[in-house]
């Protein structure tokens, strides 16, 4: 037998409430994934490159012609060219260039900021690897960080913080000044970044999204994870990618090539083709807005309060004008009794602080919102 390395580690969140919403039957707003297919235009690109014999590995740091377009596009958006050759890892989805990047950087005893709520991935990482993770829980309904508290946490043993903007459970987006704050300690601390930035092209209400590209300082100590699945519909090719100055992205790659060596090629060749049109994520805020707002109208009438998400495809609803139940008990209600499949957000806070909030996404067809509303109107 073997003594677990995580110990205190069950199934995710994700995978319990999905399971119970397939044995139950039960309308499924709890996982992040659409319920509407890719562009068809893009599945027939990955078709034409597995039909042109692009079936073996590609290139360890991925495909060389996928890297320039990440690059491209990177400039063009934030005015940041990161080099294809050195700078740009093509990986099995986010997650792993989370855990690589992680892998890469942390030692026995470094602790690590991060703020609650946290994409449940984050600390079972850390913790993995020797780290001390060391949550920051933000506050609702703003969910943004207080930099003194931030800078309070800092010590000699602080070796990175990790962010999420545009932010998942909550939808809120860091602002260029929070960005700036955050240059500031890192530069002053002389630490590692972490920016998960999976919803990039997914902001309302003409906000910006502010990658950590963006900001030179910052940029030169970061990580950034981003994910192709989240943005074209296709979570399930677990596609993304990791940008990152020279120095960090060699050690990147050295855990990277042993750990998945190289990801999907037909797809990479794809999606360096289909990246020759920015039209296909600039028109994101428009459509999951339309969403957003869509369901938002349909639960007019409700019982739940909320405010409007910043950006992601997720809402938060607080329920306090219905029950007083823990959010991981009312969620399990919801999906045996209402058959209506939520995400409570306890689970991804500080000591499991009770908001009294769960989270959807709204990443679905409209006939799905519809359904979806009319049963959240009736509780």
């Amino acid at each position: 037998m073997i003594q677990s390395k995580l110990p205190n580690s069950t199934d995710s969140i994700f995978s319990v409430m999905s399971k119970m919403a397939h044995e139950t039957g039960a309308l499924n707003l709890s996982q992040g994934f659409p319920d509407f297919e890719s562009d068809a235009e893009l599945i027939q690109l990955v078709a034409d490159q597995m039909k042109a014999g692009h079936n073996q590995y590609a290139p360890m740091p991925g495909d060389k012609g996928l890297r320039q377009a990440i690059s491209d596009k990177t400039n063009t958006l934030h005015e940041k060219r990161y080099d294809p050759g050195h700078e740009i890892t093509v990986t099995a989805g986010a997650t792993q260039a989370i855990f690589t990047a992680l892998a890469a950087s942390i030692q026995k005893g470094d602790e690590v900021i991060l703020f609650a709520p946290a994409y449940d991935c984050y600390e079972p990482t850390i913790t993995l690897f020797g780290g001390i993770p060391k949550p920051i829980q933000l506050q609702p309904p703003a969910y943004r960080p207080d930099w003194n508290k931030v800078e309070d946490s800092i010590n000699s043993k602080t070796k990175m913080i990790i962010i999420n903007t545009p932010h998942n459970p909550s939808g809120a987006v860091w602002s260029e000044e929070d960005m700036k704050q955050l240059e500031a300690l890192a530069e002053k601390h002389d630490l590692l970044i972490l920016s998960d930035e999976v919803y990039e092209h997914i902001v309302f209400d003409g906000r910006q999204h502010y990658s950590a590209a963006r900001f030179e300082a910052l940029s030169k100590r970061t990580f950034i994870t981003a994910s192709f699945g989240k943005t074209f519909h296709n979570t399930g090719w677990k596609m993304g990618y990791c940008l990152a100055p020279k120095p960090l992205m060699e050690e990147f790659r050295k855990v990277h090539q042993f750990n998945v060596f190289s990801v999907n090629h037909p797809i990479q060749k794809a999606l360096a083709t289909y990246l020759q049109q920015p039209s296909h994520y600039e028109e994101l805020p428009k459509l999951y807005q339309q969403k957003r707002d869509f369901f938002l109208q349909e639960l007019k009438g409700s019982r739940f309060s909320f405010t409007p998400s910043e950006g992601t495809y997720f809402q938060l609803l607080n329920y306090s004008d219905i029950t007083e139940e823990k959010d991981t008990e009312f969620a399990e209600r919801l999906t045996k009794e209402f058959n209506i499949a939520t995400i409570p957000t306890s689970v991804f806070n500080k000591n499991q602080q009770d908001f009294n909030q769960l989270r959807i996404c709204f990443a679905k067809e409209e006939k799905t919102l519809k359904k979806a509303a009319a049963i959240l109107r009736e509780i």
